[in-house]
C-alpha cells in the first residue's frame, strides 16, 4: 500500500495529537513494509531533517500556510492531495475533516467530540469548521480512526457512522530509560499537571482545591504545571503568579518530548481534572512511569485508567482537595503507583498498528466499491 499521512500536527511542538500521529507512524513502519509518505505544510516551520530517517518514511514539505490550506480543503474541497504530494492508495487526515483526494481512499482521525458538544470552548478555526462539517466528513470517510472505544461510541451515536467503519487505535505505553521498573514516589516529589492550558483542561478546579488546602495550612506537595498556554490561559497564569499560589505552584511551560522523563521522575502523582479527553496521553505516560494518577471521571479517562487510579467528578472541588491531601501519604500513593504500572501493560503500539493496517485495507476496498 502507498499511504499518505498528514503530519502537520507534529511539525512544531508535539502535543497530544502530534505525538500520537508521530508514534503511530513510527510503529506502523516498524511492523509493515508499506510505503509511507508524511505530508507537511507551513509558511515558516520545516520538519526536522531526522524525521524521514526516524520514521522510515518519505517527507513531502510544502511552504503553504496551514490556515490557508485548511480553509481551502474544508470549504472548497481543493487542492487535491495528489497534486501536492503525489499518488497514494490511502490518505490519512490527523483530524476529523477529510483531505480532498482524486482517487485515494480517505481516512480521518477523531480523538473526541468536544468540538461538537462544547463548541464555545474551542479555538476559532475548530469552532468555525469542525462542528459544522465533521458529521458529513465522517460519514463520507472510508474509515474513521479513534483512540478509544468511548470515542468510537460517540462517533457512531452523534455522527451517524456505522460501527464497522470505526477502528480503535489507542496509543501504546512509552518505554522510559530509567522509569517504569518500580513505583515512582519521591519523598519531595511534586504533583504534576501536564497538558495544554485550554478551557477543557479545567485547571481552575485544581487551583481552587489546592488553594483551599493552603488556606487551611494542610501539608501538600508542590504543584508543577507543564504545557503550552493557549490564548485564553492568561487568567490561570495570573492566578499562579499571585500569593499564596506563587510560592507553591510553578509553571514550566511546554516540555519537549526528550525532557518528559525528567519531568515525570520528579512527580509523585499526576493530577488531571479534564472536562473531556479523547484518550489522555499524559495519564498513560504517568502510569507507564510508575506514577499515581488522579483524574476526572469523564470522557475516555475511565477507560484508560481502569481501576488503577482515582477518578473524580471534575467539578467537585472538595473531593479534589481531599484527594490531593491524601497524596501526601507515601503508602497510599505507592499503592496507586503499583496499579499504574500494571495497567500500562494493556496498551501496546504493536496492537494499534495492526488495527491501523486493517483500517487502511478496508478503506481501500470501500473506495474501490464507490
Amino acid at each position: 500500500m502507498r499511504i499518505l499521512v498528514d503530519y502537520r500536527p507534529a511539525l512544531r511542538a508535539r502535543t497530544g495529537v502530534g505525538e500520537y500521529i508521530h508514534t503511530l507512524v513510527r510503529s506502523y513502519t516498524a511492523a509493515h513494509d508499506d510505503t509511507v509518505t508524511l505530508f507537511t505544510s507551513s509558511w515558516k516551520d520545516r520538519p526536522s531533517p531526522s524525521v524521514a530517517r526516524d520514521l522510515r518514511a518519505r517527507v513531502v514539505d510544502r511552504r503553504l500556510p496551514v490556515a490557508v490550506l485548511n480553509y481551502l480543503w474544508h470549504r472548497a474541497g481543493w487542492p487535491y492531495i495528489e497534486d501536492l504530494a503525489g499518488d497514494a492508495d490511502v490518505v490519512h487526515a490527523a483530524h476529523p475533516l477529510l483531505i480532498p483526494a482524486r482517487r485515494a481512499a480517505q481516512v480521518v482521525t477523531i480523538h473526541d467530540l468536544f468540538f461538537l458538544l462544547n463548541p464555545a470552548r474551542t479555538r476559532a478555526e475548530i469552532r468555525r469548521d469542525y462542528a459544522q462539517l465533521s458529521p458529513s466528513h465522517a460519514r463520507r470517510a472510508d474509515a474513521v480512526i479513534t483512540s478509544s472505544a468511548h470515542t468510537k461510541g460517540l462517533v457512531s451515536e452523534h455522527l451517524g457512522v456505522a460501527a464497522e467503519r470505526i477502528y480503535v487505535c489507542p496509543p501504546g505505553a512509552p518505554t522510559w530509560r530509567t522509569l517504569g521498573r518500580a513505583p515512582n514516589v519521591p519523598g519531595d516529589g511534586y504533583l504534576l499537571f501536564l497538558g495544554t492550558l485550554e478551557p477543557r483542561k479545567n485547571l481552575d478546579v485544581l487551583l481552587d482545591a489546592y488553594l483551599a488546602l493552603l488556606r487551611e495550612s494542610r501539608p501538600v506537595p508542590r504543584l508543577v504545571i507543564a504545557g503550552g498556554a493557549a490564548a485564553d490561559a492568561k487568567g490561570w497564569l495570573d492566578r499562579i503568579s499571585r500569593a499564596p499560589l506563587s510560592s507553591h505552584v510553578f509553571y514550566k511551560g511546554y516540555v519537549a518530548n526528550d525532557e518528559r522523563e525528567a519531568l515525570y521522575a520528579g512527580a509523585r502523582a499526576l493530577v488531571l481534572p479534564s472536562l473531556d479527553e479523547g484518550f489522555g496521553l499524559p495519564v498513560l505516560e504517568a502510569m507507564s512511569a510508575g506514577i499515581a494518577v488522579v483524574t476526572s471521571n469523564r470522557g475516555s479517562l475511565p477507560e484508560v485508567v481502569g481501576n488503577a487510579g482515582v477518578l473524580i467528578d471534575p467539578v467537585d472541588v472538595s473531593t479534589w482537595a481531599a484527594t490531593i491531601e491524601r497524596l501526601s501519604s507515601d503508602t497510599w500513593t505507592a499503592e496507586l503507583a503499583c496499579k499504574s504500572l500494571e495497567r500500562a501493560k494493556a496498551f501496546t503500539w504493536d496492537r494499534s498498528s495492526a488495527e491501523l493496517r486493517r483500517a487502511y485495507s478496508d478503506a481501500i476496498t470501500r473506495r474501490r466499491e464507490r
